[in-house]
């Protein structure tokens, strides 16, 4: 319900179960006098598309073809986006203390200072891979349009599964995302198939695929307690319109790209403090850069 005059059979058709949360039209109505932006969104709403539009919703571009002679060419825009969406680069930082008794006298062969200093990062950057993927705001598992999202068929992820996944994403895919327990998952379906899946070649290293297109594993995808999971399928680069990270490099006291160590002194205790700090984010740059595969099981079934 949009108003106390017009109403709508549906607005939104669910594909899964799911929990719906309804308001009564009074009750909405109190909320939409109190909130500027929802009642200039029902505004909009209510006075519909301007002009011409494709299936996505944009603005149709005019064009003429086939055409002999010198008929008038028609005119035309190309749709963008008023308010386009900010990406905030979020921020994962820690403080490394050291002893300056373990850094005078521990550098040798190995300087503790720089191997401690190694975990930390890799801590932040284990995190920040982790954020990439379920962060409400810009991870990859929240951020994937609706008609980019497919279902399993009968559970565990299939080949069938897998093709409809590749249909969402078909211009130039780049690899498939998916926790190791999704891949055995997959795997079992393909023997069960007798379907062999060719293993590609990348960086050196032999790793399993699907159509050509590589299967990485991330245990940052998550496996709930039903034991079931999600299987993403990326195009990267911003050359492709794909997904990118972001981050800000030539920042102060840089170590690495995004992220930076800063010296913050020595205490009365002798302890010497880093603030290490990592930037990142990112960005889905057209909604067919990303799909997914959701309820996707991962348990093996007792056939």
């Amino acid at each position: 319900m949009a108003g106390s005059q017009e109403t709508w059979d549906f607005t939104a058709k669910a594909q899964t179960k799911c929990i719906v949360l309804t308001l009564s039209g009074m009750v909405f109505q109190e909320i939409v006098d109190q909130s500027d932006t929802l009642r200039t969104h029902l505004e909009r709403y209510r006075e519909g598309p301007t002009g011409d539009q494709n299936e996505h919703g944009e603005a149709a571009i005019a064009l003429a073809s086939g055409h002999t002679g010198e008929p008038v060419l028609p005119g035309t825009y190309v749709d963008y986006e008023l308010s386009p969406r900010e990406y905030e680069l979020s921020v994962a930082q820690t403080v490394l203390r050291v002893h300056t008794r373990v850094a005078d006298l521990y550098n040798q062969p190995m300087d503790q200072v720089e191997q401690q200093l190694r975990l930390t990062i890799e801590a932040l950057r284990e995190r920040q891979e982790n954020e990439l993927v379920n962060n409400r705001e810009f991870g990859l598992l929240h951020n994937a349009d609706l008609s980019q999202r497919v279902y399993t068929r009968s559970g565990p992820p299939t080949p069938d599964d897998m093709d409809e996944l590749l249909s969402t994403v078909w211009k130039n895919p780049g690899f498939f995302l998916a926790h190791p327990k999704a891949i055995a998952a997959f795997g079992r379906e393909c023997s069960r198939r007798g379907v062999y899946p060719q293993s590609v070649d990348f960086a050196g290293n032999w790793v399993p695929a699907w159509r050509g297109v590589p299967i990485f594993p991330c245990n940052k995808i998550p496996v709930s307690e039903a034991h079931t999971s999600s299987i993403m399928l990326l195009r990267v680069g911003e050359e492709d319109q794909g997904v990118i990270g972001l981050h800000q490099t030539g920042i102060p006291d840089e170590y690495q790209p995004g992220l930076s160590v800063r010296f913050m002194g020595i205490s009365d205790q002798a302890i010497i403090s880093y603030l290490v700090s990592a930037y990142y984010s990112a960005a889905v740059l057209v909604p067919d850069a990303l799909g997914i595969l959701e309820n996707v099981e991962t348990a093996p079934t007792n056939e």
